[in-house]
């Protein structure tokens, strides 16, 4: 059994003995090679190693739009109605590559234009915009404010009205938006965008706010390689970003992140990868298509800057073939060797194979569960399986591109099931834990030594200890797993919270320990899992206590469920769910019962459909063991999507449960029996 971690001083009553990883138990690492304390250094330093001999990132134009008219059947009331809709879909260039130092260049070039401007040192630059090459180049070029692309309009403001930001660069298709919020920001003076404006949107900008400048971000590139400055080079104890937290609740927080901070989180994975590094060759890439808002993105593209690993940036809207014309699909036009993801990705990959697998003969489907328990079998043993992959598993790794060695999950928990079946049947999936707050980096499962379910060891530019939670019973004490709410403290967590000093004084303690609200347990080699939220604990009316991320986690892996959100109350004994359903996988239970001549709404409530989802749902939780406190007693089947746009998820895709709950608060009492 590997030792993941080793615990180091004096254990204090009510916690664990601190711990840190195996690897530098006697020191937290802060850098990744001599020299390299800061973000431009990170970049400097492939830029005198490789220069031009590899790619540091890729990147693909949209060439043009096509549309096209399908029919598309509805069933309304029992009868079969067909209209016409118009799909857009993209067309996409070959990527397009930029080397090391042109790269280089062009961040001076953005840097230089931003001080013509008049920006300075302390100036802050608020970055509105899609992930792709030109966001990470303007975050190079001085210090940033991050706001995901599909924060409100109260969101935004907030953020930049508390950071007093001097500019802010968006998308063209995002200046509606700068339209809505740009009166309200006094401190604005100029606004950078990228790509073509549709319409008079920027003729209307221009006439309603003559105070501020609007430029391209090509004619900003001019004005820099015009008026070329010498890089003012940061400190590591400068701000790099203020990164602005999607919440679940209130307004966003910004959480202050220096150099020193980035650049120890990459010292602390490139410390734990070590073994797996030297193995990456002049081939390897990830794609990025994750908002580079998230810190997890964020840190893990600088990752690969320094460890020479090509960024090819796309998009969430192209990333398959099904959704281009005229060219492959991001994954398949790029073929990574590397990908970041979040479970709703890999929950939806998972579901993507099993529907084909059962689509397939009988015989087929033998052969796949076979080869599947087979490879499992020999993963365990740590035996080659190469053969299976060959003989059945290529045709699915094809799918992503065919080349992929690793991927790495965070955000939220990958459900056990899925990570070990996407483990077996494409690439092994690493779980990752972090938070903004420590950028984004706490615990990563190492590919020798994925322990399903576990978040790996801390990684060594930190260290974590647990604390009593003894309301719910999670206690240093308890056996065999000590467990508690998970404090960390190292190189790479935060100073706190832009000018919010009661919440900075309330998370992370003198000695500067985070709290990060999260509960964990150590297991017996020394790897953390994260069981739930402190504020996700609900105490059942028998006095049990539920963990309802947890929950979710597990009963997400069935093949009927898109997303759900399991709710529980004090006065209650189990949980119920609202559940956002898989359409195809309902459609066909409901042709295989003679169903299928109902509408949507008639198929959701309908009462055979119904009860074979709840049976799904008791299935997967004495498949995992849960207790009968922890098991959904009724279920409601939701037409509604959950998205960003309509305020029912994060931008990182995490249930805003008050929000939700709030909203289907009549189907919560009905569920509970509760009559109004």
């Amino acid at each position: 059994m590997i030792e993941c971690s080793v615990p180091v001083g004096e254990k204090v009553e009510g916690e664990t003995q601190v711990r840190r990883s195996a690897l530098s138990p006697n020191k937290l690492v802060s850098t990744p090679a001599e020299g390299v304390n800061t973000l431009y250094d990170l970049l400097q330093y492939n830029v005198k190693n490789i220069g031009t001999k590899k790619a540091c990132m890729a990147y693909r134009n949209i060439e043009s739009i096509v549309e096209e008219e399908k029919e598309v059947t509805k069933v309304v009331n029992g009868r079969e109605i067909k209209e016409k809709k118009t799909w857009k879909y993209f067309q996409l260039s070959d990527f397009i590559y930029l080397n090391y130092e042109e790269v280089s260049e062009l961040t001076k070039s953005i840097g230089a234009g931003l001080y013509k401007l008049g920006l300075r040192k302390n100036s802050k630059v608020e970055i509105f915009s899609a992930t792709g090459l030109n966001w990470m180049l303007v975050a190079h070029g001085m210090t940033i404010v991050t706001a995901y692309d599909t924060l409100g309009e109260s969101g935004l403001t907030h953020s930049m009205n508390e950071t007093e930001v001097t500019a802010i660069f968006t998308n063209a298709d995002l200046l509606p938006t700068i339209k809505i919020v740009a009166g309200k920001v006094p401190s604005l003076k100029h606004v950078i965008y990228d790509g073509e404006p549709k319409g008079n949107i920027l003729k209307e900008l221009k006439e309603s706010f003559q105070r501020i400048q609007f430029i391209s971000l090509d004619e900003l590139k001019d004005l820099g390689r015009k008026n070329s400055v010498d890089p003012n080079k940061p400190s590591a104890q400068d701000y790099c970003c203020i990164m602005y937290t999607s919440g679940s609740t209130g307004n966003p927080k910004g959480v202050l992140l220096t150099h020193a901070n980035l650049v120890a989180a990459v010292a602390g994975v490139s410390k734990m990868l070590q073994h797996y590094l030297i193995t990456l060759g002049s081939d390897d890439c990830l794609l990025a298509f994750l908002p580079l808002a998230h810190v997890l993105e964020f840190t893990v593209e600088h990752c690969c800057i320094f460890w020479g690993v090509t960024l090819g940036y796309g998009n969430i809207r192209t990333l398959t073939d099904a959704s281009v014309r005229n060219c492959l699909g991001d994954i398949r036009a790029f073929k990574p060797t590397l990908l970041v993801g979040v479970p709703a990705v890999w929950e939806s990959i998972r579901k993507g194979v099993l529907a084909k697998v059962n689509a397939g003969s009988p015989t087929l489907q033998k052969i796949f569960y076979a080869a599947f328990k087979t490879k499992g079998w020999l993963l365990r043993q740590g035996l080659p399986a190469g053969i299976l992959d060959n003989v059945v598993f290529n045709k699915i790794k094809d799918q992503t591109g065919g080349r992929l060695k690793y991927a790495l999950s965070g955000g939220a928990p990958v459900s056990p099931e899925t990570q070990e079946f996407l483990t077996i049947t494409v690439c092994p999936i690493l779980q990752g834990y972090g938070l903004t707050e420590t950028c984004g980096m706490c615990g990563i499962a190492t590919p020798d030594n994925i322990s399903y379910g576990t978040v790996g060891a801390p990684v060594p530019c930190l260290e974590v200890k647990l604390i009593d939670e003894p309301n719910a019973n999670y206690l240093s004490t308890n056996k065999p797993c000590p467990q508690g709410e998970i404090w960390i403290r190292g190189n790479c967590i935060a100073e706190g919270y832009y000018k919010n000093e009661a919440l900075t004084k309330e998370t992370f303690t003198k000695d500067k320990w985070f709290q990060t609200g999260d509960i964990g347990e150590w297991r017996q080699n020394g790897s953390l899992a994260v069981i739930d939220r402190k504020k996700n604990l609900v105490k059942l009316s028998n006095g049990e206590y539920i963990a309802l991320e947890k929950l979710e986690s597990i009963y997400k892996s069935i093949t009927y469920v898109s997303n759900i959100c399991v709710y529980a109350n004090s006065f209650q004994a189990r949980p119920v769910a609202l559940i956002v359903p898989l359409h195809d996988r309902i459609l066909e239970f409901a042709k295989e019962k003679g169903l299928d001549n109902l509408d949507e709404e008639e198929l959701y409530k309908n009462k055979e459909i119904c009860t074979e989802v709840l049976n799904a749902c008791t299935a997967q939780a004495k498949k995992a063991n849960l207790k009968p406190a922890e098991m959904i007693s009724a279920i409601t089947l939701l037409t509604d999507e959950w998205t960003t746009q309509n305020g029912l998820l994060t931008a990182s895709q995490k249930l805003k449960r008050k929000d939700i709950q709030e909203k289907y608060k009549e189907e919560i009492d009905r569920m509970y029996g509760i009559k109004k």
